[in-house]
């Protein structure tokens, strides 16, 4: 695997609040990273500075050897940074296909008109992207008539086509029964493994982070505690102490199912 995003000594502080404390981590190219932690342990702090929403007091974000610290959302979207949220970015009053269009059409700068030969030239490949998604029979319905893993799967198929080198996914799993969230990462995982493309991922839901991610991240206080496999973080003892409370966690590896 070759090294996608690299993120070196990020440091960020609100007043007298040091919320990241010289955070230091890699996600390579087709691997799967998920970032978790406590409240207050500046994961979410460290994902906003990743994905250009916080410019960071001191350190380096980089795609693939290229400097992206501190770079707008627009600009990173254009470097190749795609990223879904927890509440769904679609347009509503859409079709699922035109979204997936749309979306096309501002990764290649082309006009934005639904009825432009552009749009049209689009369609074959909006077609496949919901192909591969399991999303081609919902192509004409409106993007407000899904379900909500179907909204989210809209969205993972909005991200794809910016041809991603790297997808951030805050909270993916938020809200949605416990089969839709295995549906919605075996999806996204597999996706990115195909694509080569890393994923980094923060996530509440344990059995998601030890049941999908290749190697799980963990902050406290602004500051990483233990990184590597999930076995490995499973038993750490400060991990536990921190963050698992001492629970057991038993998530089944489902890596084997999308490899």
């Amino acid at each position: 695997m070759s090294v996608a995003l690299e993120v070196v000594g990020l440091k960020k502080s609100f007043g007298g609040l040091a919320a990241v404390k010289g955070v230091d981590f890699v996600v390579n190219s087709g691997e799967a990273v998920a970032l978790i932690g406590p409240n207050g342990a500046g994961k979410t702090t460290t994902f906003n500075l990743i994905n250009g929403q916080l410019m960071p007091d001191a350190g380096r974000v980089t795609l693939h050897g290229a400097d992206i610290t501190g770079m707008p959302p627009d600009a990173l979207f254009r470097r190749g940074v795609a990223r879904t949220f927890q509440i769904t970015a679609t347009f509503a009053s859409m079709s699922v296909q035109e979204n997936v269009q749309m979306a096309l059409m501002s990764h290649h700068g082309t006009a934005t008109s639904l009825f432009s030969p552009a749009h049209r030239a689009y369609a074959l490949h909006a077609r496949d992207l919901l192909q591969q998604l399991g999303l081609a029979d919902q192509a004409d319905r409106a993007a407000a008539e899904l379900a909500y893993g179907d909204l989210k799967r809209l969205e993972l198929a909005m991200a794809f086509a910016n041809t991603p080198q790297l997808l951030l996914m805050d909270e993916p799993t938020a809200g949605m029964a416990p089969a839709e969230r295995d549906a919605l990462m075996r999806l996204a995982v597999r996706a990115c493994r195909e694509r080569d493309v890393a994923l980094l991922f923060t996530e509440h839901d344990m059995d998601v982070v030890f049941g999908f991610a290749d190697r799980v991240i963990v902050m406290n206080r602004g500051r990483v505690i233990a990184q590597g496999t999930p076995d490995e973080v499973r038993v750490n003892d400060e991990v536990r102490a921190v963050y698992l409370g001492g629970v057991e966690i038993n998530a089944t590896d489902k890596r084997a199912a999308h490899a």
